[in-house]
């Protein structure tokens, strides 16, 4: 167990060290701290201009939704940067779980995300007046935490179709619009067609900003628990279907011999 623990803990920051990339603190900080701020701004002003909603709906929408870019870029090259790299097959030699070393890579993404999230939330709610009850601010934190969980295993499951498509990152920038569009953190989901609201609900995120919103508007964590439950529930369904899509895929593109083709 202890060797579990070891091979996921550091197994996953060593790989986030070299597979991540940014290559200054200043791309760091400008690409995954500033730049979800003035995209919170944008739409807080676009929604005050159209009245669609009020600035805390577009504050903690976009907090979530800041999770999102490193946990699913993250995930995703988690994978393919292996393949990428040329070390893909190394990995797969070892004789320890891939299923461990893959999964727990996500947890370093999460983190991020979640010091993403925080940030943006903080930042916005300075900027724009927003006051949250403070007894609401662990629940939030809890909130922040599951959605970035589960927007690393979604990115890890995209990252998975890298072990057969030759070009992940188009999958990986359409799923980042469509966690913009679908998920509600920007528009409200009541205005959508039904089709886009049932996909919005299979999405990670989308339940952590209701009750990232329940939360904020001091309405308790018994409220928000409903929606907090739906989300570690659809991140439990992306780690497994990113499990069982490695498994997949790697036995496959060993009968096909294609790990290493880019």
């Amino acid at each position: 167990m202890t060797a579990l623990f070891r091979l996921i803990g550091v197994g996953g920051v060593i790989a986030y060290r070299a597979l991540f990339n940014w290559t200054t603190p200043a791309m760091f900080i400008g690409s995954l701290l500033v730049g979800p701020i003035f995209q919170l701004l944008f739409f807080a002003y676009l929604g005050r201009q159209l009245g669609v909603a009020d600035d805390r709906f577009y504050i903690v929408g976009n907090a979530v939704l800041a999770a999102s870019l490193s946990c699913v870029f993250g995930g995703t090259m988690a994978v393919a940067n292996e393949r990428r790299f040329g070390t893909l097959g190394h990995v797969l030699l070892s004789p320890r779980s891939r299923t461990a070393v893959f999964l727990g890579r996500v947890l370093p993404y999460a983190g991020n995300g979640l010091l993403i999230a925080v940030s943006t939330l903080t930042v916005g709610s300075l900027l724009l007046g927003l006051r949250v009850p403070p007894p609401a601010l662990p629940g939030l934190l809890l909130t922040l935490a599951v959605g970035s969980l589960a927007c690393g295993f979604f990115g890890l499951t995209l990252g998975a179709l890298g072990l057969r498509f030759r070009d992940v990152w188009v999958i990986s920038n359409v799923s980042v619009a469509l966690l913009l569009l679908l998920t509600g953190v920007n528009v409200p989901a009541a205005g959508l067609p039904g089709w886009m609201r049932a996909v919005g609900e299979v999405l990670p995120i989308t339940h952590a900003a209701r009750a990232a919103r329940s939360l904020a508007a001091g309405d308790g964590l018994t409220a928000a628990l409903p929606d907090l439950t739906a989300e570690l529930a659809v991140g439990a369904g992306y780690a497994l279907l990113a499990a069982v899509l490695l498994k997949v895929f790697e036995a496959e593109s060993r009968r096909r011999a294609s790990l290493d083709t880019l």
